[in-house]
């Protein structure tokens, strides 16, 4: 296939890279009058090609950059691109006619070659791009073609025929084989990117014709189509890429169908409406498919921080105490949920924790899908993760860990009714401690969750029996939260305390003695808990005062559970932990 120079355009390149490509494979080398030497290389050059073109849609960035390369081979052998007719497919030299995907792409590039991975944060850092904004009346975080036309100006980027050319074999492998206008911000250190979640499905436009004419004539360009529908999640907000855009249903659909199929999942169909599964980097992806869902969208969570530690992760005024008590309680195995909304950091803050684990003891993971990937973190110790499959479920899985000598289980996220109960039990009798995610608002709603799962799986029949089972079990739960600008900070550390069965009863029965007698065995500030006829108190140990964004010291850690973290911690941090409760708690 040939091309005129002067018809030189994105789309007829993309046309002449497919057609030489799929004419490539299908060549048959062996009937070709070729050494036998010559035969051999062509046909591993052949397999090369094939292996990255299978491998690269799944994320993977090696082969990605081998496919790019073998296209750019491919373009300089046979369309002699030069530096004058370079400009003729993307005007390069005249900013007036370049499209805001054009100066969006120009300006990645640059900045990929100066931060690497780091470039779009960089971008958004150095012009205030996360800042809440008005928008049609209403507040929220969006980056628009203005916002991008503006930068272009001031930056002026200078480009060499290279950077043209690399701008120009990148716009190509978006369109053939990568994510679209997506495929360089997915490999970017933000935390997610999803698409196809906002905007009008193509079924509303199909069926209502005449009421989306209506909108459209009301509402005029602000009519946004499903498939201009970008959104990143970076630091904690959602921003709405609002100058990018798919182009058409079609391409939308075909990014959804393969952003989701590395290691073979299985298919997306009508009938199986979504998939959860991973890019080949560890990134999370969920991708919805109508009838399901009312459009094609899908959502990738990244979970590769630039610093994943503690002193990382938990900042603000005061944050050493907390850091201090998270590694004591996780020395101290003790039983903790880590309870939030969704983006919060629950997962971020759980492999932080993991950290501190004695690394003596083997961790046994159970996941709904690969997050934690605690192998790449600590590839020296005895870690085993098991992910629920269609044929397998989170119950089965916990079951078998059981069997795998695990001293530590941990459970990325507590998401069904026998996962909840296979947990409790396990964290009974079957690990040393237990750690686990959960998205409970407050603490007697994660009591009130995990002992209905215990009744809905018949576990136990009794409500209070299933409750003092739980309560026994759960020591602490850190809840994390995440306010409107994005801001992720730990909200409490609530200690979870079993109470007697002597002392549930209602105090008003009470003679005055009794009653005297009661209130000083416990304190008082609780008992109005127990009137409930709840088998637990609880407290908060640590609090975040969010008017002066700093952590406050608030109730000491009981002293049953003092003596239990003593017991398990080794002599030098039992010592340091002696001192820890001195300075903070006096």
């Amino acid at each position: 296939m040939l091309i005129k120079q002067e018809s030189y355009t994105i789309q007829s390149l993309l046309e002449f890279v497919q057609q030489s490509v799929d004419e490539l494979l299908k060549l048959n080398i062996y009937e070709s009058s070729l050494s036998e030497e010559e035969i051999e290389r062509r046909q591993n050059k052949k397999v090369m090609l094939l292996s990255a073109l299978n491998n690269c849609i799944f994320g993977s960035k090696s082969d990605k950059e081998y496919v790019k390369e073998f296209i750019k081979e491919l373009l300089t052998k046979h369309c002699n691109i030069t530096s004058y007719n370079i400009n003729t497919i993307i005007h390069f030299d005249k900013a007036e006619f370049l499209t805001v995907q054009d100066k969006f792409d120009i300006l990645m590039h640059v900045y990929k070659k100066e931060y690497g991975y780091r470039a779009l944060s960089m971008l958004i850092k150095k012009y205030n791009l996360d800042q809440l904004r008005n928008c049609d009346g209403m507040e929220y975080f969006f980056i628009d073609e203005s916002d991008i036309n503006s930068i272009y100006e001031k930056e002026t980027p200078f480009l060499s025929f290279e950077d043209r050319y690399d701008i120009i074999v990148q716009r190509i492998y978006s369109l053939y084989k990568g994510y679209n206008v997506v495929d360089d911000i997915i490999d970017m250190q933000i935390d997610g990117i999803s698409a196809g979640v906002n905007g009008f499905p193509k079924s509303f436009i199909i069926e209502n014709k005449n009421e989306y004419e209506h909108i459209k004539g009301v509402l005029g360009k602000k009519t946004a189509r499903s498939y201009e529908s970008v959104w990143i999640f970076f630091q904690g907000k959602s921003i709405h890429l609002k100058f990018l855009s798919f182009g058409s249903y079609d391409e939308l659909q075909r990014v959804c169908q393969n952003v989701y199929k590395y290691d073979n999942p299985g298919q997306l169909s009508r009938v199986d409406g979504y998939k959860v599964n991973r890019l080949k980097d560890g990134s999370r992806v969920v991708v919805l498919r109508p009838d399901f869902c009312e459009s094609w969208c899908f959502f990738i969570r990244k979970f590769e921080l630039p610093d994943m530690s503690l002193n990382g992760l938990i900042k603000d005024e005061n944050s050493q105490t907390i850091i201090e008590l998270i590694k004591y309680l996780v020395k101290g195995n003790m039983n903790i949920a880590i309870t939030g909304a969704q983006g919060s950091g629950k997962t971020t803050l759980l492999r932080a924790m993991i950290e501190h684990i004695y690394p003596p003891y083997t961790l046994r993971i159970l996941e709904m899908a690969p997050e934690l990937h605690l192998r790449k973190s600590f590839p020296h110790r005895n870690i085993v993760t098991l992910q629920e499959t269609d044929m397998i479920s989170g119950q089965e899985g916990l079951d078998v860990l059981k069997k795998t000598d695990g001293a530590v289980t941990i459970v990325g996220e507590v998401a069904s009714d026998p996962v909840a109960a296979y947990m409790i039990q396990t964290a009974q009798v079957a690990s040393l401690f237990t750690l686990f995610s959960h998205h409970a608002k407050r603490f007697p709603d994660l009591i009130m969750s995990l002992r209905n799962s215990l009744l809905k799986t018949n576990v136990f029949s009794n409500e209070r029996i299933a409750e003092e089972q739980i309560v026994r079990v759960l020591n602490f739960d850190i809840h994390m939260e995440k306010d409107i600008t994005g801001k992720r900070y730990i909200e409490r550390i609530t200690e979870c305390i079993p109470l007697d069965i002597n002392y549930r009863m209602d105090i008003d029965t009470l003679d005055p003695d009794e009653r005297k007698k009661l209130l000083e065995e416990i304190q008082y500030k609780y008992y109005t808990q127990m009137l409930g006829g709840r088998t637990y108190s609880y407290k908060n140990i640590i609090e975040f005062d969010t008017e002066n964004n700093k952590y406050v010291i608030k109730d000491k850690i009981s002293d049953a559970n003092i003596k239990e973290m003593k017991k398990a911690m080794m002599p030098e941090d039992r010592e340091l932990f002696s001192q820890f409760l001195d300075r903070v708690w006096g």
